[in-house]
């Protein structure tokens, strides 16, 4: 009976699904959009990118929500949606990647934590010194304990940390609408002054990784399915996080090319709206949303460290990952994937020591790591449209289904080309020593390890692995 209680007890509200999903995605990328963009792109190409990225993830939101509702049964779906479409390794491959996304998703937070203190002390330096990687992984270790002491606790933190910086970012929306200067924003809008960004095409592209890392977390509540008091808040709290994300990415990007030349926002250092905020009130504005920053990216952490654990937690469940991962204590927190998932962020913090531009090399790299498992999501509801699984004979919806999903597989696509084969063979490099967990399992279980043509998936990974390695020691490519 306790145990049942527990169990009640660990439920989260449609409100909490919601915030889990704002929170994972609302994080450190927001905070450095204006530079990020001023970098790469003017307001047109920011206008084209958001559209293309806008109605690619809604795609992909209404995929996540169609799939808690035909196969409700399917719990943390990034793993379990490919895996009933695809066979088990290309299951683990999603869920191995995901969770690795989700490790440098938290060394971004870590790293632009520790960037923004470096702003008012210097030791800190921009996020990667001797003394950031030291508190950082204090940090990291800290949160770990409070992860330990259960889920709703946590779900809660979060939802307390979502509100708090919802805040400031609507300030900040309210004090750049005010500030517009249609003027500026007419220079800004073709972002042409230097030649090798005349291209709006071209500029898109630059843009593409940055809009998937503000996107990533879309599937919060679909991860954490298995927690939801009613399995049509999952899908409910999936297209309702999105789209208000959205509003607040398009208006934060767009509003700051009316607020500083294009040339100047390209300049502002990490966090670059803390620069906007001071450019419009002067030096009180850029330590306000510095301090707004680290309420939002102590959340982001938090909803990431949640959803890494989970879904190596329900791969092990299904024995798909080695049994120590699918352990839970008193709690129901999945200890061994939180100490395993805590491992591997720590490791990647003291990569970053060696990382010229540690920060945008964690969020392109998050991207890069989380769009393969996102197309399988996409393709599978594809499939279950296309093969008109779970659908009665005649059903109005299917061609609805096949069309959205059809689109988010098309992007997912899209985005690893526009991604670049640099980004393809640093995350080789990742996938092929995961798959050393696969390996485990199926030896836990007795089983060979893969079927001819998984066989051939994993040597074409291991292959480019290979590759990314040389390419890395030869310096054809670098972090």
């Amino acid at each position: 009976m306790a145990s049942s209680a527990n169990d009640v007890d660990q439920k989260l509200s449609r409100n909490a699904l919601i915030a889990l999903v704002i929170g994972s995605m609302v994080g450190s990328g927001i905070f450095a959009l204006p530079a990020q963009f001023g970098r790469t792109t003017g307001a047109l190409g920011a206008i084209i990118a958001w559209m293309i990225a806008g109605t690619g993830m809604l795609m992909l939101a209404f995929v996540f929500q169609t799939l808690s509702h035909r196969k409700p049964d399917l719990d943390a779906g990034i793993y379990a949606y490919a895996r009933a479409g695809f066979g088990e390794y290309i299951g683990f491959a999603s869920a191995v990647g995901y969770w690795i996304g989700c490790c440098l998703a938290d060394v971004a937070c870590l790293v632009l934590i520790k960037a923004t203190l470096g702003q008012f002390f210097p030791v800190f330096g921009d996020g990667s010194t001797a003394v950031a990687i030291a508190s950082a992984s204090v940090l990291l270790w800290g949160v770990h304990v409070l992860l330990l002491r259960g889920i709703k606790n946590a779900a809660a933190l979060n939802t307390i940390a979502t509100y708090a910086k919802i805040v400031p970012i609507l300030l900040f929306i309210a004090a750049a609408a005010i500030a517009f200067d249609g003027r500026l924003f007419s220079l800004n809008f073709a972002g042409a002054e230097q030649p090798e960004h005349s291209n709006v095409l071209t500029q898109v592209r630059g843009t593409m990784l940055l809009t998937v890392f503000v996107f990533v977390g879309i599937e919060g509540a679909s991860v954490y399915s298995r927690y939801a008091r009613s399995r049509s808040d999952v899908g409910f709290a999936t297209v309702a996080g999105f789209l208000a994300v959205l509003s607040l990415l398009v208006l934060v990007t767009l509003l700051s090319y009316g607020v500083l030349p294009r040339r100047e926002l390209a300049d502002l250092p990490t966090p670059s709206m803390a620069g906007v905020m001071e450019a419009m009130v002067g030096g009180w504005g850029g330590v306000f949303i510095s301090v707004a920053l680290l309420i939002s990216v102590l959340g982001n952490y938090l909803s990431w460290s949640l959803l890494a654990a989970e879904v190596l937690h329900s791969a092990a469940v299904q024995r798909t990952m080695p049994s120590f991962l699918a352990t839970v204590n008193a709690h129901k927190v999945p200890t061994g994937a939180l100490w395993l998932t805590n491992c591997v962020i720590q490791t990647f913090l003291l990569v970053t020591w060696f990382a010229e531009y540690a920060f945008t090399l964690a969020l392109k790299m998050t991207s890069a790591m989380t769009l393969i498992p996102y197309l399988f999501v996409a393709a599978y509801g594809l499939k279950l449209a296309w093969t008109g699984e779970c659908y009665r004979a005649g059903e109005r919806a299917r061609l609805g289904d096949w069309i959205r999903s059809a689109v988010a597989t098309f992007y997912a696509a899209g985005m690893i080309y526009a991604g670049g084969l640099k980004f393809l063979l640093l995350s080789s490099i990742l996938y092929a020593p995961g798959t050393l967990l696969f390996l485990l399992a199926k030896r836990e279980r007795k089983e060979t390890p893969f079927r001819p043509f998984e066989a051939i998936l994993f040597a074409a990974i291991t292959v480019a692995a290979c590759a990314g390695v040389y390419a890395l020691s030869t310096g054809a490519i670098s972090v």
